[in-house]
């Protein structure tokens, strides 16, 4: 035989064999992953509204998975650095991200991005919708929502408003409510949902918006004083608590949204192994009665998909990047 035969032949067998590890590799991964912890890496500070629905999760995804979900906390700039850590790690389905609709303002709230929501991940599905409350420090001089009105628009110089820090949902629910009253307030940006919290119960600020999985402890104990929540229906588990819709603010309505993602290239098989996965742990009974008493509604299994939590990431990019531009606010 010839050489030239002979390279023809080298060629057309190492095609063969790439074909066929195209064809076997992806089922065999899948077969075998996972066989070693998987980390879900929450932006956030523990303790905090997108760490509570991280730390319910994990123990069901990983009863199904075989494996332990480990909680990484990786703070900073508004979940960017966690993002962006998930977004460089190797695409094997062991380091993954649990964001809520935060992942949808950074676009236009950082000037320079060092990720791309939409071309540097993979999509696990959707999780759950979390409403919010507006809130007061326990000794607020206000008692009702229009007392409350009636106050900052008098006070406004001294009442302030503290958020999670810069672009966090506390925030942009913050401005949004400025902004239909009419008033700007001091508001004061924290490192954390956490220590905001820490600085109302304490009496240190006057206002703050924040998600159900935290604040409806606080509000059945008296902690805090609410005056609505942000949904467009009452809770379930705050039935005497009206919307801020119907107290005036029409239209107001602020759900915040989680989703789950893995670095792009994560191949299908392992992405479907964690759909299953997800699916199974928003069904377990312990998880569904715990997001229910923090009014926390768990999406239809329709949005448990890569393609459906895209589809909302895509739509919610272009909802609030307008809002973020006109008000002129960034984070860098």
């Amino acid at each position: 035989m010839t050489t030239q035969p002979k390279a023809r032949l080298a060629t057309l067998v190492a095609a063969s064999a790439a074909a066929l590890l195209t064809t076997f590799s992806a089922p065999t991964l899948a077969q075998a992953y996972p066989d070693k912890p998987v980390t879900l890496v929450v932006p956030f500070a523990a303790g905090g509204p997108t760490d509570v629905v991280a730390r319910m999760m994990a123990i069901p995804m990983g009863k199904s998975l075989g494996q332990t979900v480990i909680i990484e906390n990786t703070v900073g700039a508004g979940g960017t650095i966690a993002a962006a850590k998930v977004a460089r790690a190797a695409p094997n389905g062991y380091t993954l991200l649990i964001h809520h609709m935060g992942m949808s303002t950074a676009p236009a709230l950082y000037k320079k991005l060092s990720f791309d929501p939409l071309k540097d991940f993979e999509y696990v599905g959707q999780v759950v919708d979390v409403p919010m409350t507006l809130l007061a420090r326990k000794d607020f001089p206000a008692s009702t929502f229009p007392e409350l009105l009636a106050y900052v628009k008098s006070h406004k110089d001294k009442v302030s408003m503290a958020n999670a820090g810069l672009g966090a949902v506390s925030h942009l629910c913050g401005l949004l409510f400025q902004s239909q009253i009419g008033v700007e307030l001091n508001t004061i940006p924290y490192k954390g949902t956490a220590p905001a919290m820490n600085d109302l119960l304490g009496g240190q600020v006057d206002l703050m918006c924040d998600q159900t999985t935290q604040t409806v402890p606080m509000i059945k104990d008296g902690r805090v004083k609410v005056f609505g929540v942000t949904s467009t229906t009452r809770l379930a588990a705050l039935p005497n608590i009206p919307t801020l819709d119907e107290q005036g603010l029409k239209g107001f309505e602020v759900k915040v949204w989680h989703g789950i993602y893995a670095p792009k290239g994560t191949p299908g098989p392992v992405i479907d192994k964690l759909g299953v996965a997800l699916r199974e742990a928003m069904q377990d009974p312990l998880v569904k009665q715990r997001l229910a008493e923090l009014s926390s509604d768990i999406v239809p299994q329709s949005k448990m998909y890569p393609a459906a939590l895209k589809t909302h990431l895509e739509a919610e990019i272009k909802k609030w990047g307008p809002v973020i531009h006109k008000a002129g606010i960034y984070a860098d």
